[in-house]
């Protein structure tokens, strides 16, 4: 069941109308069952999977809580991550490093095949598995205790407008809220609305109307010239942050109509001006997860400096990899952790030349033209990420290089659209430059008259039918 469908618009509406009726004591049921309804809309069998992971991280956790022995703990953990980590691999990256193998064997003309097998990836598996994989070693390391009611524990695995595509939830911020009482509230019904519906823009009116043209260009590369791939890459640049943060809103929106608080996800991260404030404003509870969990187990920057190089790098290489069971995510992960290693060894030496040329003496300019420069290199890495091969990609990239005259290539497949694309997305950079400097759509939902706020919401309804694209489109996410 997709956010922008039907069937969701009927059943959200359903589900928050018995939830505001029934005792609270009962809500979790509900949450519950529509949770696990939810998923198995897209696959029933799966949800067997949700529910074996859930019971083995319940489970274990309390062991591990009460267990007194240093040793047995260790071994609870290491049981417990295998299970998570070793079901997420053979969903998603056995056949992946299966046919890399065999691909060295034939090099070495080692003559034995590993099998690959064919089935669907279970949707979400990535996120539900990380959210349990943080559980588990918060109550390890003693930074929160465990939950002892099964059914609240298994509707913070499940709980359905972040099930399948995050944000990726911390126990400490979701649990309790599942133990508080959650009163009808105009407040959150008012602005949850409203972030749904800035959800439901971003996806179905700017990310699903951009795709038809990097589709069309990035799935037959070898048909198109230069600048075909040079706009295609800047609109995939749009459509996966209006895609993703798209669906984070609507997740964030919909929790918050029943009263629960999702984490944010997205800040605004093409107003980044370096690669480590991208990644502070880009999927930020994937983010601090690699660093709380990976990053920092490592020994983050409490090493020697080529060791803190290469705990970034592993770091930025393993998010890669969480993407995709492909060599382009992997080169995508890479390059952002080459641009994090880059920017703190040449840190002094930047310094230097911007004191020389006194180019951060100009405040607007100096923003600026960082701003441009993390820009650049966030798209350029894009290219790997949407690319479907290694030799695509490359291809790619040679052809944006060598752009011809401008007048010799056929640009406009669909006219209007193109128009209304370029359209929108300087709306969306009007809001998100407003949203950055002066919480815009804290002073237009909630400081505007009745009238005015609920006239401009009424308004958005019928510009988000009228413009988007209803034909239920994956969100790209789902594929991770």
């Amino acid at each position: 069941m997709l956010f922008n469908s039907l069937e969701f618009l009927v059943f959200f509406p359903i589900v928050v109308a018995f939830y505001f009726l029934l005792p609270d004591r009962f809500r979790w049921i509900l949450l519950l069952i529509a949770s696990y309804y939810f998923y198995m809309c897209w696959n029933y069998k799966y949800v067997v999977l949700l529910l074996f992971t859930t019971i083995v991280c319940y489970v274990c956790a309390i062991w591990i809580y009460k267990s007194k022995n240093r040793s047995f703990r260790i071994f609870l953990l290491v049981f417990t991550l295998c299970v998570y980590l070793g079901t997420l691999f053979f969903f998603k990256y056995f056949n992946f490093f299966g046919n890399t193998l065999n691909v060295i064997f034939q090099r070495f003309n080692i003559f034995y095949k590993i099998p690959s097998y064919q089935y669907l990836l279970p949707v979400g598996i990535s996120f539900y598995t990380f959210q349990a994989l943080s559980y588990t070693i918060d109550v390890y390391r003693g930074n929160i205790d465990p939950e002892y009611h099964l059914g609240k524990f298994a509707l913070f695995k499940s709980f359905f407008p972040q099930l399948v595509a995050g944000p990726i939830e911390r126990a400490g911020h979701m649990l309790p809220q599942f133990s508080k009482k959650h009163k009808f509230d105009y407040a959150n019904i008012r602005d949850g609305v409203a972030l749904s519906l800035w959800g439901f823009f971003k996806k179905v009116v700017i990310a699903d109307r951009v795709s038809e043209y990097v589709n069309i260009v990035y799935n037959n590369p070898h048909s198109y010239e230069g600048l075909h791939f040079l706009i295609a890459t800047l609109f995939f640049t749009i459509q996966i942050y209006c895609d993703f943060s798209g669906y984070s809103d609507i997740a964030r929106g919909t929790a918050k109509i029943m009263g629960y608080d999702l984490m944010i996800n997205f800040r605004m991260p093409y107003l980044s001006k370096s690669i480590r404030e991208f990644w502070q404003r880009w999927h930020i509870s994937l983010s601090t997860w690699f660093k709380d969990y990976f990053y920092i187990s490592l020994g983050g920057n409490r090493v020697s400096k080529w060791r803190y190089y290469l705990n970034l790098f592993l770091t930025f290489l393993i998010s890669g990899l969480w993407h995709g069971a492909n060599w382009t995510f992997i080169i995508w992960g890479g390059l952002h952790g080459f641009y994090s290693v880059f920017a703190i060894w040449t840190k002094s030496i930047r310094e230097k030349v911007n004191r020389f040329i006194g180019l951060s003496k100009v405040p607007v300019v100096y923003n600026i033209t960082q701003t441009f420069i993390t820009c650049s290199l966030a798209i350029f890495a894009w290219i790997f990420f949407r690319a479907k091969s290694l030799n695509d990609a490359l291809f790619i990239i040679k052809e944006i290089g060598h752009i011809g005259p401008v007048e010799k290539i056929n640009l406009f497949y669909f006219p209007a659209d193109f128009v209304l694309s370029i359209i929108l997305i300087i709306i969306l950079f009007i809001v998100d430059i407003l949203e950055d400097k002066i919480s815009f759509s804290e002073t237009i939902i909630r400081q505007s008259p009745v009238f005015i706020k609920w006239s401009l919401l009424l308004g958005f309804i019928l510009s988000i039918i009228i413009l988007g694209k209803w034909e239920e489109i994956d969100f790209l996410y789902f594929q991770f």
